[in-house]
């Protein structure tokens, strides 16, 4: 069970653990985040889903996160809080300039994306397991 001392680790600890699924699965189908950007620029609705679940889960970490300013890893889990919060309103306000950023940050270098949000994905599953005392 979380306790207010853990709670920024095992955010990271999933964050980890989705960052490196999500980059094992473009680098085993190359072009899936390229596809999903697709859909997202051509469905509305998807983008306000999107918009709405980002905006949520951008809040929900931020709230929980105690305010430790002597720890930089409640420092840097509460400002991911609110850039995903920040994410979250620009996929509502302007989705498809926001989008159509993604796709070219993306276009044709998944692969080298994928290996990047592989490395800081297992990083930050390191620094999850070394707060969470498992090692």
């Amino acid at each position: 069970m979380a306790t207010a001392d853990t709670i920024p680790a095992w955010i990271v600890m999933f964050l980890g653990i989705y960052s490196f699924a999500a980059s094992m699965g473009e680098l085993r189908m190359p072009g899936t985040w390229k596809g999903m950007m697709q859909d997202l620029e051509q469905s509305p609705g998807m983008r306000f889903i999107a918009g709405v679940l980002t905006l949520s889960l951008g809040a929900v970490i931020y709230l929980v996160t105690p305010w430790r300013p002597e720890d930089w890893l409640y420092i840097a889990v509460s400002a991911l809080g609110g850039l995903l919060t920040v994410e979250g309103i620009l996929f509502l306000a302007a989705g498809e300039r926001f989008v159509t950023l993604g796709k070219r940050l993306i276009a044709s270098a998944s692969e080298v994306w994928a290996g990047i949000a592989a490395v800081l994905g297992a990083g930050f599953i390191f620094v999850a397991l070394s707060r969470l005392d498992t090692f």
